[in-house]
C-alpha cells in the first residue's frame, strides 16, 4: 500500500498523527537508529528523515538501512535539497516553498529533482506538499530564502494555505522552524483548517509539550511534526507529546473543539 493511502487511512480512525522528524547530519548513525527506534515505541505514526544542510544520498542510504533494519514505521524524505534524495526510503514529500523569495525553491529545485526520481529513484512514492514557513522561520527558512510570516498575520498565513489548496497541493505543512521559541498558535491552525478542509494540513515547529501538541490536534492539525525535542528530552516526553497529538485528534473526531482543554487521561 503506498504511504499516502496508508497515512490518510490512519487520519480518518485517528483524527491526528504524529510524525518524528530526524536529522542525519546531527547524530551518529547508531544514535539515529536509537532515537528511531525510541519514535516508534513512542507511537510516532512515521519517520521524516531530512536536514537544511549536509545530507547527501550515501548518508541517507546508510541511515536509512540501518532504521529500516529495526523499525517498522514508514520512512518520508523531507529533503532540503535535491542531495537529500534516497531509494532506500518509502517516499518523498515533493515540496515547495511557497514564501521563499527564491524561484529556485518554488520550482527550480523540483524541476531538477523531478528528473532525478524519473531517472534513478522511480520507485520512490512522491507526495507534493505546499511548505509554508511562518513565525521565526528557522534554518529551514534561512535556508530557503523564505520570507516568514508572522504569526499575526493570520489572514496572510491563511491566504497562502489558500493557494495551497487551490493549487491541489494534497498535503499543506505550516512550519516554524526547528527549535522555535514558541508553536504555529492554535488560532492560526484552526483558521488554516477552515480553509482547506480535507487536505492534510501538518504543523510543525516549537513544539516541546504535551499541551501544545494537544492544542494544536484540536484545533485543526492532522499531522503534527516534532524534531528538535526528540534529540533533547528524555523519551518519557515524546510519548507524552504523541499521546496527546493523538487523543486532540481522537477529540476533534468527536466534535469536541474547546482548545483550552489540555490532554486529559482517557
Amino acid at each position: 500500500m503506498a504511504v499516502f493511502e496508508l497515512l490518510t487511512g490512519k487520519l480518518l480512525e485517528m483524527g491526528a498523527l504524529h510524525f518524528s522528524l530526524l536529522d542525519p547530519d546531527k547524530v551518529t548513525l547508531e544514535k539515529f537508529v536509537e532515537l528511531a527506534k525510541g519514535a516508534e515505541k513512542a507511537g510516532s505514526d512515521a519517520i521524516m528523515i531530512g536536514g537544511s544542510y549536509g545530507v547527501n544520498e550515501n548518508t541517507l542510504d546508510d541511515y536509512i538501512e540501518a532504521v529500516k533494519r529495526e523499525v517498522k514505521l514508514p520512512i518520508i524524505l523531507f529533503p532540503g535539497s535535491v542531495a537529500g534524495l534516497s531509494r532506500k526510503a518509502d517516499a518523498v514529500l515533493f515540496l515547495s516553498v511557497l514564501n521563499s523569495t527564491d524561484p529556485y525553491y518554488i520550482i527550480g529545485a523540483q524541476v531538477q529533482a523531478a528528473v532525478l526520481i524519473a531517472k534513478r529513484y522511480r520507485n520512490l512514492e512522491t507526495i507534493p506538499m505546499a511548505y509554508i514557513i511562518v513565525g521565526e522561520g528557522g534554518a529551514a527558512g534561512f535556508a530557503s530564502y523564505a520570507k516568514p510570516i508572522p504569526y499575526h498575520m493570520e489572514d496572510v498565513i491563511v491566504a497562502y494555505v489558500l493557494a495551497a489548496h487551490y493549487l491541489g497541493f494534497p498535503l499543506i505543512y505550516i512550519e516554524a522552524g526547528s527549535g522555535a521559541r514558541e508553536p504555529v498558535p492554535p488560532s492560526v491552525v484552526a483558521k488554516a483548517k477552515r480553509a482547506v478542509g480535507n487536505r492534510v494540513l501538518i504543523v510543525g515547529g516549537g513544539i516541546r509539550s504535551p499541551e501544545a501538541a494537544y492544542s494544536i490536534a484540536l484545533a485543526g492539525a492532522d499531522v503534527i511534526v516534532t524534531g528538535t525535542v526528540i534529540e533533547e528530552s528524555p523519551a518519557v516526553v515524546l510519548k507524552d507529546i504523541v499521546d496527546a497529538v493523538h487523543k486532540g485528534g481522537r477529540r476533534r473526531l468527536n466534535g469536541m473543539t474547546n482548545t483550552s482543554s489540555g490532554p486529559k487521561a482517557s
